[in-house]
């Protein structure tokens, strides 16, 4: 018969569909297919014989004796990460970029604010001899912003690298020396002749020592400085207490402040925080002990800011830039200045060392063209520093 079916006379009534299937198509109760025959299906009593006994694992099926409300399920394993040491090695360099873009910025921040005067005999000497760098540090007493007066501090600071020494060498202004192109005559009017030039020439062709770098400073750079810095603490006698007040008198009047500014309790003495114009007062004290005693103030003065020079560029950095005195007068190129920069981490961990020129047993007292003079034996010297500063016999 055809499906689906023509017409309705095709379809089968309940009865003829009774018909059609037979009772032995359909399976008894006990009917077994031969393909499950003889099959062992488990029953409700069914152990497997790797759990039996009731051995499951704890983490997937707790017994009675655990806690349900205990249980946690055992936490997923988080996939580590792989070091990568490229990625640190990429870190490290953008680190060392961004340190090295702003320490440039910083010195050419710092270079712009001084004044470059160059000096054309020694602009191509190398700022560096024998290992050793010296720069002739140049007080001016002079009364104005101006570079006339005579150099009331020379001051040499020389950075070996050696011997990982910087040396704070003072020359006294009194010694009775040549000056070329002039008559003899104090190392201290080599300035008033012929400027930071004549004076790195005199000392040269007097001493023996090779200097050809300079940094002036006058008064008003020289307060600056030491503010800049935050100041200094220095051991004062109650005498130079008194007199600090003195000199503070004499500036206050060239810097139009009102009298008595920065005045010291004039019964103080011992350790005592100066702030810049103070500072500057205490180096220009001679009438307590002699030249060799002022010299001495002064280096103090300078040890004491590379001693603050770790602290101030860790904490008061950015202040440092911004205060820093504008009226510096250098033939340093700004390479060279950068050259410097870089030793100064190095540097802050040399030790310092303070000698004065000329050495004690090699001067005498003299009176010549009615000058108040120091004769010196200029070889003694010449020994001593070239031991001192280039390290020889060491």
């Amino acid at each position: 018969m055809l499906w689906p079916p023509e017409n309705d006379a095709d379809y089968l009534d309940d009865d003829d569909a009774e018909e059609m299937y037979l009772d032995e198509d359909y399976p008894d109760e006990d009917y077994e297919d031969e393909e499950y025959a003889d099959r062992d299906y488990p029953d409700e009593d069914y152990e497997d014989e790797e759990y039996a006994d009731g051995a499951y694992p704890d983490e997937d099926y707790p017994d009675e004796a655990y806690p349900a409300e205990d249980y946690k399920p055992a936490k997923k394993r988080r996939k580590k990460k792989r070091f990568h040491p490229g990625r640190l090695l990429l870190l490290l360099l953008l680190l060392a970029a961004a340190a090295a873009g702003f320490w440039v910025f910083t010195v050419n921040t710092v270079y712009d604010r001084m004044h470059y005067d160059p000096i054309e005999s020694v602009q191509y000497a190398s700022m560096e001899t024998e290992g050793v760098t010296n720069i002739l540090l140049i007080g001016n007493d002079s009364r104005e912003n101006g570079d006339d007066g005579r150099s009331d501090a020379m001051l040499l600071v020389s950075v070996n690298n050696r011997t990982k020494k910087i040396h704070m060498t003072s020359f006294l202004r009194d010694m009775y020396v040549e000056i070329p192109g002039h008559k003899n005559n104090r190392l201290n009017e080599a300035y008033s002749f012929g400027g930071p030039e004549l004076l790195m020439e005199t000392i040269r062709l007097n001493f023996g020592v090779e200097v050809n770098r300079y940094m002036l400073v006058n008064f008003q750079a020289f307060a600056h400085l030491v503010d800049a810095a935050g100041g200094v603490d220095l051991e004062l006698t109650n005498g130079e207490v008194i007199y600090v007040n003195g000199y503070l008198a004499e500036y206050n009047a060239l810097e139009n402040r009102p009298a008595g500014t920065d005045y010291l309790d004039e019964t103080l003495s011992g350790m005592i925080h100066l702030n810049g114009p103070q500072a500057l007062a205490y180096c220009r004290n001679r009438y307590i002990g002699t030249d060799f005693a002022r010299t001495g103030r002064q280096r103090k003065v300078l040890s004491a800011l590379v001693e603050k020079a770790p602290a101030i560029l860790a904490g008061h950095f950015m202040e440092l830039i911004r205060d820093l005195p504008a009226d510096l007068t250098t033939n340093l190129t700004k390479e060279e200045c950068m050259r410097l920069s870089l030793m100064a981490p190095a540097a802050v961990v040399y030790g310092i060392e303070q000698e004065s020129i000329p050495i004690q047993g090699s001067y005498a007292d003299a009176r010549i063209r009615d000058m108040a003079v120091l004769e010196v034996d200029f070889e003694q010297n010449r020994q001593f520093l070239r031991e001192s500063i280039y390290g020889d016999g060491e």
